[in-house]
């Protein structure tokens, strides 16, 4: 499974919506979530510094329809910073996951809202994977499960969503927000060592992350 697949289950309530801490910012962890797959499946490179940029490398079909509807659209867009990609509407991989996850049986397709507006629900049918993938995070947290790419990633876009806390509660037994984000930056800072892929992916998101949140972070305190 990939890791935007991953991340929009943890983003998921049992009932098909959007978890409240991430119902605004959604998007911008799954365009990231879905440009670390395409990093992974060496389609693109993030480039390391201050403002990353994502280039296209390949533009071979992966064969997955999540990645290729996804490359096929970051084609024209070759060369721009990362900052910019995670707040395009049209990067949104939303349609394309949503329809993987109800043909895997993950999800089913329910009733749209009151009086048939809004979009169709999307409540789960089989809980059994995202149950073996927040196992699988608790373990990493605890320390007692060596992470992966999938989940260093998935930790990194959660924090840098500020919602890590609030998604992961029942896995980071008892740790505080403070302490789960800095047990996630311990985390992501050991990832670096001899991998620049995920080195440069990590940094990117975090640069990314960092710089579309916070306005909206400064009008909530704000207001």
């Amino acid at each position: 499974m990939l890791i935007v697949e991953e991340l929009h289950m943890l983003l998921l309530r049992p009932d098909g919506r959007v978890e409240s801490a991430v119902s605004v910012n959604r998007l911008y962890g799954e365009i990231a979530a879905v440009i670390v797959d395409l990093a992974l499946h060496g389609r693109v490179v993030v480039s390391e510094g201050k403002n990353p940029t994502v280039e296209i490398v390949s533009t071979e079909p992966t064969g997955n329809p999540i990645l290729d509807s996804t490359l096929e659209r970051l084609v024209p867009l070759s060369g721009k910073r990362l900052q910019s990609l995670v707040a395009r509407p049209k990067l949104d991989p939303l349609e394309v996951v949503v329809e993987s996850l109800v043909v895997q049986g993950v999800l089913i397709r329910g009733e749209r809202g009151f009086f048939g507006w809004g979009s169709a629900r999307t409540p789960e049918s089989d809980s059994t994977p995202e149950q073996v993938l927040r196992a699988r995070l608790s373990a990493v947290i605890a320390g007692t499960g060596a992470p992966t790419q999938a989940d260093l990633a998935l930790l990194s876009i959660l924090q840098n969503l500020n919602s890590a806390h609030a998604i992961l509660r029942d896995q980071c037994e008892g740790m505080s927000a403070r302490d789960l984000k800095r047990r996630i930056e311990d985390l992501t800072a050991g990832s670096a060592a001899g991998d620049a892929v995920a080195k440069a992916v990590n940094d990117a998101i975090t640069a990314a992350m960092v710089a579309i949140m916070t306005p909206t972070i400064v009008a909530a305190t704000i207001t």
